[in-house]
């Protein structure tokens, strides 16, 4: 299972993506994008995410 961020709530701060040990995370059209091939289901971007934008899938 990987994380997912939602689109609506992300605020492109881009705090995810610096904490992502698989860089599995990228910028997006409009918000970041999580790469379900590269996460690792670690959370670490969940908890850094100050909108509470990614969630498990």
């Amino acid at each position: 299972m990987a994380y997912v961020i939602d689109p609506e709530n992300c605020t492109s701060c881009g705090s995810c993506q610096g904490e992502c040990p698989q860089d599995a995370i990228s910028e997006g059209a409009n918000s970041y994008v999580i790469d379900p091939e590269l996460c690792i289901d670690c959370g670490a971007c969940a908890d850094t995410c100050p909108m509470e934008a990614i969630q498990p899938e």
